[in-house]
C-alpha cells in the first residue's frame, strides 16, 4: 500500500525516443504506450458484490506514469455492450484535441467491439492529473492516476520526498450508477445517492463489513512522503485530514503552488492536489486515520458518510509492540458539513509559485469579456406525467439559462469539417439574456432554455470569465473544469459581483492556475486564460449529477494563422457516431 510510485505497474508499458515536430517548439520525450481493455468484472464492498466497469480488471483503474515532455499513445478497447470514451482530465491536449475524450464533444463515443487510440503529448505540465471515462455515469468505476514526473534532471521545487503515493477518493454505489441517473433523468428528481467513499477504491472501517477494506498507508519515522491526492467522486467536495500530522500543500491541478501548511483540505471532484506529509521522527507507538467527508452546500440530499484510511508506522526492528492492532488509533477533526468559511479560506490561500522558472503568465489585458450564471432550474415534465421535482416539474441546470442539448454528432468533427447545421449553433450568450438579483429574490420562472449552444474565439483572445452562483432551487458550489486549457482565478466573493468594486482586487500577480474551481455558494468566481489551443472544449461542473442536467457549455478555438497554431487532422481510427 505505500509502494513506491513507480514499482510493480499492473500493464505494459514500452518506451521509444522520439523527436516532437508536431508542436509549437521542440519537446524532447519517449513514447509510452499503454493498453486498456473495457470490460465488466465482479467487485465485492460493504458485503455487496456486484459487475462493475473497469479498465484491465482493475479498480481503481492502471496508473499511468509520464514524464513531460512525453508523448502517449492509450488503445481503449471496448468490450462492453455500453459505449465508452476516456477523457484525460487536466491534460491541455495542445492541437490535438481528439484524444480530450469527451463523448459526442471531441469524438464519438468507442462502440462495442472497437477501439481509439488516444494520442497526445504532455507538454509543459507536471504533477498529478487523472483519467475517467466521460460519457454518462461511467466515471464512477473507471478512472485511475496519471502522474506526471518533471523532466529527467529537473527536480521538484520542493525537497525529494520518501515515497510518492497516489491517494484518490471516489464514490461507491451498491446499485448500478448508469441505473441510478437512468432513473433519476426518467423521473425527474435528484437521483440516489451513493452507499460509500472510498480510498483507492476501499471504504474503510467506518462502514458496515469494510473493516477488511481498508487503505493503509505504511510509514517510516522521520520522512517525507509526496501524497498525490485526486477527488474522482461523481457528487461530493470532500474534506481530508490526517489525524495529528500537518499537510504541506506544495501542487494543485499539476501546477506548483506557493507551499503552506494545513491540517485540513478541501477537494472538489475534479480537483487534484499534490502534499507533503512529515512522519513523527521517531516511532509514536500510536496508529493514525485518514478521513474525508462531504462539503456540501445545496439544498438536495447527500450521502453523509465517512471514508477512513489508516496511517501505520512500521515497527522498529527492535520493537517491544506485540501488535499494531493493541495501538491507540487516533481520529482527525474534519470541518462542519458547510463550512464554508474553511471552504474559503483554504482557497484564498492558493497562490501560483510564480517564479523565474514557474511564472504565472495570467493575462494582464483582456480581449473579451464574459458573465455566466450558473445554477439549478427546472424544465417542463412529459406530457401526462408528474415528475419528482419542484410543483411536478423535472429538474434541470443551466448556463446562462441554457441547458446544454447533447449533440449525435461530435461537435469537433462537426466544427473540423465545417458542417455544423443542425449540430450547433455558435450563439452562447456572453451575459444571462435576463438579469436578475442572481443571490436574492429568485425568479418566478426557473425554466430552463435548452441548446447546443458554444462560444466562438478568435486563436489567442485572452478571456475574462465571471461565473455566479445563483439561488434558484437553492445557492450551492459548482465545480467548473474548462477542458483544454488552465486559467487562472484572479477573484472571488460572495453575493453578486460588481465590477465597479470587485475589479480592484483581483490578484494579477500570482493567482492560482487550475482546470477545475469552485463557484463558491451564493458568490462568483473570475478567471483569465488565453484561447491559444485550437479546438472544441467543454466547460462543465463536475459534480455529475448537474453535467447530466445540462450544466455544461462549450467554446470553440478558431485556427491561427501559423501552422503551429491549427488543429491537427482527426486520426483515421476516429470513433463514428
Amino acid at each position: 500500500m505505500g509502494a513506491s510510485l513507480l514499482s510493480s505497474p499492473a500493464f505494459l508499458v514500452f518506451f521509444s525516443f522520439f523527436a516532437l515536430c508536431l508542436l509549437p517548439g521542440p519537446v524532447l520525450g519517449i513514447t509510452r504506450h499503454y493498453k486498456f481493455d473495457i470490460k465488466l468484472h465482479n467487485v465485492t464492498r460493504l458485503c455487496h458484490t456486484k459487475s462493475i466497469v473497469s479498465v484491465n480488471g482493475q479498480f481503481p483503474g492502471p496508473r499511468i506514469v509520464a514524464r513531460e515532455g512525453d508523448q502517449l499513445l492509450i488503445k481503449v478497447v471496448n468490450h462492453l455492450s455500453n459505449n465508452i470514451s476516456i477523457h484525460w482530465h487536466g491534460i491541455r491536449q495542445l492541437r490535438s484535441g481528439w484524444a480530450d475524450g469527451p463523448a459526442y464533444v471531441t469524438q464519438c463515443p468507442i462502440q462495442t467491439g472497437q477501439s481509439y487510440v488516444y494520442n497526445f503529448t504532455i507538454v509543459g505540465q507536471r504533477g498529478t492529473l487523472f483519467w475517467h471515462a466521460h460519457i454518462s455515469w461511467l466515471r464512477a468505476t473507471v478512472y485511475g492516476p496519471i502522474v506526471i514526473l518533471p523532466k529527467r534532471g529537473v527536480p521538484y521545487p520542493f525537497a525529494k520526498p520518501y515515497k510518492e503515493v497516489p491517494i484518490t477518493f471516489g464514490e461507491w454505489f451498491n446499485a448500478d450508477p448508469e441505473a441510478v441517473i437512468s432513473q433519476a433523468l426518467r423521473r425527474g428528481g435528484g437521483p440516489n445517492v451513493s452507499d460509500a467513499y472510498t480510498i483507492n477504491g476501499l471504504p474503510g472501517p467506518l462502514y458496515n463489513c469494510s473493516a477488511k477494506d481498508t487503505f493503509k498507508l505504511k510509514v517510516r519515522p522521520g520522512k517525507t512522503y509526496l501524497l498525490r491526492l485526486i477527488n474522482a467522486a461523481l457528487n461530493n467536495e470532500l474534506f481530508f485530514s490526517v489525524a495529528n500530522h500537518t499537510l504541506t500543500v506544495v501542487d494543485f491541478d499539476a501546477i506548483y503552488v506557493k507551499p503552506f501548511e494545513t491540517e485540513t483540505l478541501l477537494i472538489t471532484p475534479g480537483q487534484t492536489t499534490n502534499v507533503l506529509l512529515k512522519t513523527k521522527p521517531s516511532y509514536p507507538s500510536a496508529t493514525f486515520f485518514m478521513t474525508a467527508r462531504p462539503y456540501v452546500t445545496g439544498q438536495g440530499t447527500f450521502d453523509n458518510s465517512t471514508v477512513a484510511g489508516i496511517l501505520e508506522y512500521e515497527l522498529p526492528p527492535d520493537s517491544f509492540h506485540s501488535s499494531i492492532k493493541m495501538l491507540p488509533l487516533f481520529k482527525p477533526i474534519l470541518p462542519a458539513l458547510n463550512d464554508t468559511s474553511f471552504a474559503t479560506n483554504f482557497a484564498n490561500k492558493l497562490r501560483s509559485l510564480a517564479s523565474a522558472q514557474y511564472p504565472a503568465n495570467v493575462p494582464q489585458k483582456v480581449d473579451k469579456h464574459f458573465f455566466f450564471a450558473v445554477g439549478l432550474g427546472t424544465s417542463p415534465c412529459q406530457q401526462n406525467r408528474t415528475c419528482q421535482g419542484p410543483n411536478g416539474t423535472k429538474m434541470a441546470a443551466s448556463v446562462n439559462n441554457v441547458s446544454f442539448a447533447m449533440p449525435t454528432t461530435a461537435l469537433l468533427q462537426a466544427h473540423f469539417l465545417g458542417q455544423s447545421n443542425g449540430v450547433y449553433t455558435p450563439d452562447f450568450p456572453s451575459n444571462p439574456i435576463i438579469p436578475f438579483n442572481y443571490t436574492g429574490t429568485t425568479p418566478n420562472n426557473t425554466m430552463v432554455s435548452n441548446g447546443t449552444k458554444v462560444v466562438v474565439l478568435p486563436f489567442n483572445t485572452s478571456v475574462e470569465l465571471v461565473m455566479q452562483d445563483t439561488s434558484i432551487l437553492g445557492a450551492e458550489s459548482h465545480p467548473l473544469h474548462l477542458h483544454g486549457f488552465n486559467f487562472f482565478v484572479v477573484g472571488q466573493g460572495f453575493g453578486n459581483f460588481d465590477p465597479k468594486k470587485d475589479l480592484a482586487n483581483f490578484n494579477l500577480v500570482d493567482p492560482i492556475e487550475r482546470n477545475t474551481v469552485g463557484v463558491p455558494s451564493g458568490g462568483w468566481v473570475a478567471i483569465r486564460f488565453l484561447a491559444d489551443n485550437p479546438g472544441v472544449w467543454l466547460m462543465h461542473c463536475h459534480l455529475e449529477v448537474h453535467t447530466s442536467w445540462g450544466l455544461k457549455m462549450a467554446w470553440i478555438v478558431l485556427d491561427g494563422k501559423l501552422p503551429n497554431q491549427k488543429l491537427l487532422p482527426p486520426p483515421a481510427d476516429l470513433p463514428k457516431c
